[in-house]
């Protein structure tokens, strides 16, 4: 996965959404330093947190990855 490209679209899409890293770890039901993890380009999600994180958005997995700018 490319990290730097996920790292930098989930911190925006999280700020453009005017969510803290705690209350984004609410909803997807993880903690908040796993979310600091994804955005520092640390962690790496599984393909359930990913889908999940996706949903949360709107968007899709290729754009969280970086693959598509739809």
């Amino acid at each position: 996965m490319p990290r730097e490209a996920f790292a930098v679209t989930l911190k925006m899409l999280r700020l453009q959404h005017g969510l803290t890293q705690q209350e984004l770890a609410e909803q997807l039901g993880i903690s908040a330093v796993t979310i600091s993890g994804y955005e520092l380009g640390r962690r790496e999600p599984s393909i359930e947190i990913l889908e999940r994180i996706a949903d949360c958005f709107g968007v899709s997995v290729d754009y969280l990855l970086g693959r598509t700018n739809n």
